[in-house]
């Protein structure tokens, strides 16, 4: 293991270096090996690793490119490892979602634009006003969604999208369990919508932690 790590490593230096950019085929395994100083057997094993971390795409008959290394492609193996939590874990699930959440929703409300905050209005005018609990889930996570985009960095929307989708069955619970959760869950959006039209950054964070906390406080009951 200590030589595919090394493997590992050297290849990662070529990314970063600039010498392998996104999109390059890699040079031919021989080739490459020497130019690394690496056997051909630990550069075989680094490769698969890479490929499995969406860092490298290996095409049968073609050869090994370097990925396109945005991030949703590279995040993928967090999923991974989310579905993999328990279902008692979801809280810390929660309490990272506030986390980055509250922090999405604070850079949204300065860099919304009016386009944005048009199209957040109608993501809520779609649902309606008395939707099923499955519908309201599903707006919600188009929601965030939403807000984490507008946010203007890619790897915080690419971890609200891997938390929010694996946080999902908790809010369908507690929306069937708990009286009123539609109504309040409606409420919390409408709120969240005019304090970033009103650009208000810190109402936009406190707001977004009131509403997911709410969520997490009322599991943490449950269990």
């Amino acid at each position: 293991m200590a030589v595919t790590d090394e493997a590992i490593e050297k290849i990662k230096a070529m990314i970063l270096s600039g010498a392998l950019k996104p999109g390059d085929r890699l040079p031919k395994e021989p080739d490459l090996a020497a130019e690394l100083g690496l056997s051909r057997n630990s550069l075989r094993e680094a490769v698969k690793a890479l490929s499995l971390l969406n860092v490298l795409d290996v095409r049968q008959g073609d050869g090994t490119y370097v990925s396109s290394l945005e991030p949703p492609l590279l995040l993928e193996a967090l999923a991974f490892i989310l579905d993999l939590h328990r279902d008692e874990s979801v809280l810390e699930l929660f309490q990272v979602r506030t986390i980055l959440e509250s922090a999405a929703a604070a850079l949204a409300a300065q860099r919304m634009t009016d386009e944005q905050l048009a199209e957040l209005r109608e993501t809520l005018d779609r649902l309606g006003e008395n939707p099923t609990v499955e519908a309201l889930v599903a707006n919600d996570l188009e929601f965030h969604g939403r807000i984490a985009a507008a946010a203007g960095n890619s790897v915080l929307a690419s971890l609200i999208e891997s938390l929010s989708n694996r946080t999902a069955r908790a809010r369908v619970w507690r929306g069937l369990t708990q009286e009123d959760a539609v109504r309040r869950t409606i409420a919390e959006h409408r709120a969240i919508v005019e304090a970033m039209a009103a650009h208000d950054v810190e109402a936009a964070r406190a707001l977004a932690t009131v509403h997911i906390t709410g969520v997490a406080e009322w599991l943490r009951q449950a269990l």
